[in-house]
């Protein structure tokens, strides 16, 4: 059945508000769903799947008895089919709050490709846009909104939501609420505002890693009533941990890809590096590409297929890589640089073996990391002075006169700003981002949207339309056999596509797109690139600003513990790596995984990490010089004969070293 329902929507000509009319179509055989499905009957239809994956359907029935709840469920364990499946089964819509622009978009992708309604609103669309997407969630056409957490002190959208029909709460990566948490954001606190709405509507909060102290302060600071927390064990039993020392990274590297067949991710620190590493790769004939943040779009779309598709066997990226990618047959996670924390590494690592056979996450570390990861606390953190100075920049920069600005959004070049006052570009990103823990900005990197269509006038007015433009006319045309439910919301639309079909140029699409625009025919957004920076309080007098000391010193001691938590990690060569990671996560995990390097090392009659890698290093000195027996080296080193024969025979096995009529070379 499908019903029509009359929705209102505005737009301003000449200074005026006038008031049109849409035609919203809701289709309720698919988006309203009800109550009364059996969740099995949903995984299936939807999902094609028979059962679920463990701790899925205890998170699911503790929804559905209305409890609030928390899941702790690791990178790849199906997180949002807890909160998609309950609520195919429930009356009314979700509401999904998520940090992540790029998640939104996937998770509505999907969800939209199994014909389920979902939309997403975040701060780069249009008040127009916004309006829209609101109005068809109250009329029931969307089972899941997703929307960032700045979304819910904005008044429009709590003028909106008290009309919605809210079935569920729910909050992903839900360790941001917590001041303990590593990724830490000041607007996760509003969302025990929205609570406030829906007294009666149960909250359920994800997250994949989160210490015992973040998992009380999620339920505190969520305001759980008599909540359920489920976790699942920390411990991955095909997935061996493993730290490689050694100054030459690329030839490890090599070595290690060469060793270790099968799907594999890279991960560096800058976009750079990305690309250099790749190209390196391919050099020696292994199969590589880049990926990070700054690519456009269709680049990472192809990209990321033709590494899940298994054309592209090595993918190098930046932790921009990775957030909602599914393929459980990565056999290989390698760090070329360190992460800020044990548990961004857990998180990053964690995508290694998910289909449950052998795979390996390896640090390849050199004496140079440990200087470079405790620089990282000064780039984070620069000097309180230097913040100041960026906050006053910023409004020179942007033209915001003081006690002004307010809710003003403004396109933003961090390179371009950076230039023009002399900054350094990182100490000067962080400085945006303690300014926003501050809540005095809203800095969004590089938002990136594809090009929107929204048909203004009514169905039986743009019939009558009459244009003697073939062009014009043409491309009207294609535009409505190309895309559906251009009346009732914007649609994402590709140029390219309707210059093929309609047989004009690309720049002729854009130009009739732009005409009818001006006509209020239709509404065209074209796809646009580009940061921003949305002041959230009026511009203040620098005087005036204040950087709390839970937002600077805090937060600053809580990164600085976490570095040294993750120096510690590399740098342990006795303790088994498995257990170092649990026991940081509050996991009591007292006996050896039997996989990571150290329990292996300890089973080879207790040459250490430590031991080995300086065996490793004399040896490879002795060798640059010239070719050595193996009598010369044992009597050169100092450590026991067994220890350096069997980093030999390693070194020998593992082509590092040669070895031809009794002498050793490299």
């Amino acid at each position: 059945m499908i019903i029509y329902i009359r929705s209102r929507f505005y737009y301003t000509q000449n200074n005026r508000q006038k008031e049109k009319y849409a035609i919203t179509i809701c289709n309720f055989a698919t988006s309203n769903i009800g109550m009364g499905q059996n969740i099995y009957e949903i995984l299936k239809r939807y999902w094609g799947y028979d059962t679920f994956r463990p701790l899925q359907e205890d998170i699911i029935n503790s929804v559905l008895t209305g409890n609030d709840t928390l899941g702790l469920m690791p990178t790849g364990g199906g997180k949002s089919l807890t909160f998609q499946v309950p609520v195919l089964a429930m009356d009314g819509i979700c509401l999904v709050i998520t940090p992540l622009i790029a998640l939104m978009k996937d998770q509505v992708d999907n969800l939209r490709a199994r014909d389920i309604k979902a939309a997403y609103l975040y701060s780069g669309l249009t008040r127009h846009e916004t309006i829209v997407t609101l109005e068809n969630c109250i009329f029931g056409k969307y089972k899941f909104l997703y929307i960032s957490p700045e979304r819910l002190s904005n008044d429009l959208f709590l003028s909106k939501v008290k009309a919605m029909k809210v079935s569920l709460l729910v909050v992903d990566e839900a360790h941001c609420i917590s001041q303990w948490g590593y990724d830490f954001r000041p607007s996760y606190i509003k969302i025990a505002d929205i609570r406030t709405l829906f007294p009666d509507v149960p909250v359920l909060a994800l997250t994949a890693t989160a210490t015992p102290q973040v998992v009380e302060d999620i339920q505190e600071k969520l305001h759980f009533k008599k909540g359920k927390v489920f976790q699942k064990s920390f411990f991955r039993p095909n997935l061996s941990y493993v730290v490689r020392y050694g100054e030459n990274k690329i030839q490890q590297l090599i070595h290690i890809l060469n060793r270790v067949p099968g799907s594999a991710i890279i991960y560096v620190r800058s976009r750079q590096k990305t690309k250099e590493i790749a190209e390196e790769l391919r050099r020696f004939k292994i199969s590589a590409d880049f990926y990070h943040a700054g690519l456009k779009s269709e680049d990472k779309n192809r990209k990321q297929q033709s590494w899940k598709e298994d054309h592209c066997r090595v993918i190098v990226a930046t932790n921009a890589f990775g957030m909602g990618i599914d393929k459980p047959d990565v056999r290989l996670v390698i760090h070329l640089d360190l992460p800020n924390s044990p548990e961004e590494y857990y998180q990053e690592a964690g995508r290694a073996g998910r289909d449950g056979l052998q795979a390996y996450a390896v640090i390849l570390y050199a004496n140079a990391d440990k200087v470079k990861l405790e620089k990282r606390i000064r780039d984070m953190f620069p000097e309180r002075e230097f913040i100041s100075r960026v906050y006053e920049a910023l409004g020179n920069f942007l033209q915001v006169a003081v006690g002004s600005g307010m809710n003003s959004v403004f396109d933003f070049n961090l390179n371009t700003f950076c230039k023009t006052f002399k900054f350094p570009i990182l100490p000067t990103f962080n400085a945006l981002k303690i300014l926003e823990q501050a809540q005095y900005i809203e800095f969004t990197e590089e938002v990136e949207s594809l090009s929107r269509v929204m048909i203004t006038v009514q169905r039986d007015e743009l019939y009558k339309l009459q244009t003697d433009d073939y062009e014009k006319e043409e491309l009207l045309q294609c535009l409505l056999r190309s895309y559906t439910g251009l009346f009732a919301d914007y649609v994402f639309i590709q140029e390219d596509l309707l210059s093929r079909r309609s047989g004009l140029s690309p720049q002729e699409v854009y130009e009739n797109l732009i005409y009818f625009s001006k006509q209020h025919i239709l509404h065209y957004i074209p796809q646009k690139r580009t940061p921003f920076i949305i002041y959230t309080t009026p511009r203040e007098d620098l005087k005036y600003l204040s950087i709390p000391r839970n937002v600077y010193e805090e937060r600053k001691e809580r990164f600085s513990h976490r570095i040294h938590s993750m120096l510690e990690y590399v740098l342990h060569d006795k303790k088994c790596r498995t257990q170092i990671l649990l026991n940081y996560f509050g996991e009591t995990f007292n006996r050896e995984c039997g996989l990571c390097d150290i329990c292996l090392q300890q089973k080879s009659g207790e040459l250490t990490s430590g031991d080995f890698s300086r065996i490793e290093k004399e040896i490879y000195k002795l060798l640059q010089a010239d070719k050595c027996s193996l009598d010369t080296i044992i009597a050169r080193i100092p450590f026991s004969q067994e220890k350096i024969v069997e980093t030999l025979r390693f070194l020998c096995d593992e082509q590092f070293v040669q070895v031809k009529d009794g002498l050793y070379y490299i």
